[in-house]
């Protein structure tokens, strides 16, 4: 019998499957990675660098939708704003990866060169080197916070009454329908605001 023309199993594969289980659960186990793709949970280990190799390629895949060439925009913080818009959506549709992604160190050479190219940026407009990794954590947290929020319901506040909150009741009912994205811009804005603060006491 001749070999399939098509692979059983690959990298790419693997990552797929394991994205659909964080999609679906929250996580993964390389027996479920097995099951799905029909084949035994050693066969998998042939192709990965166990449970943290399909990290990485998770954190690859999801981070190959944050679109690199913002940084090259100028002037540096329209950059900065565009790379977080891209960042924020490439996480957004994938939510629950957000808590496994952001609790394990970061190793894919393709995701590193995404933050090389931001700390480049920031050093060569002048930010203080103690400041940079401080800024693009910043806005990790604030673009990783939003992101789960947009996958959070509509309704996250379920008044019993309107009796005993009643300005919480006003303001809910004054809250348009894009909630998520503009406490992002708000965010955002005041976010770019101070670093431009800080890059002008740099300079100082």
């Amino acid at each position: 019998m001749g070999r399939p023309r098509t692979p059983l199993l690959d990298r790419e594969r693997i990552t797929t499957v394991a994205l659909e289980l964080v999609d679906e659960r929250g996580e993964f186990s390389v027996p479920q990675i097995a099951k799905r793709l029909g084949v035994q949970t050693a066969s998998v280990y042939h192709h990965v660098d166990g449970r943290d190799g399909i990290v990485e390629l998770l954190r690859e895949r999801v981070c190959a939708e944050i679109d690199g060439s913002t940084l090259d925009l100028e002037p540096w913080d329209a950059a900065m704003a565009a790379w977080a818009r891209s960042y924020r959506a490439a996480f957004a549709a994938h939510p629950r990866a957000v808590p496994m992604l952001m609790t394990s160190p970061v190793r894919a050479p393709r995701v590193l060169a995404q933050y090389e190219s931001a700390v480049t940026l920031l050093l060569g407009v002048g930010f203080d080197n103690a400041d940079v990794m401080t800024v693009i954590v910043a806005l990790e947290n604030l673009v990783l916070g939003s992101a789960l929020d947009l996958a959070a319901p509509d309704a996250m506040w379920e008044l019993p009454d309107e009796v005993t909150t009643p300005r919480l009741a006003e303001a809910l009912a004054a809250l348009g329908p894009t909630r998520a994205d503009a406490a992002f811009d708000l965010a955002l804005e005041a976010f770019l605001a101070h670093c431009r603060a800080l890059l002008e006491r740099a300079d100082g």
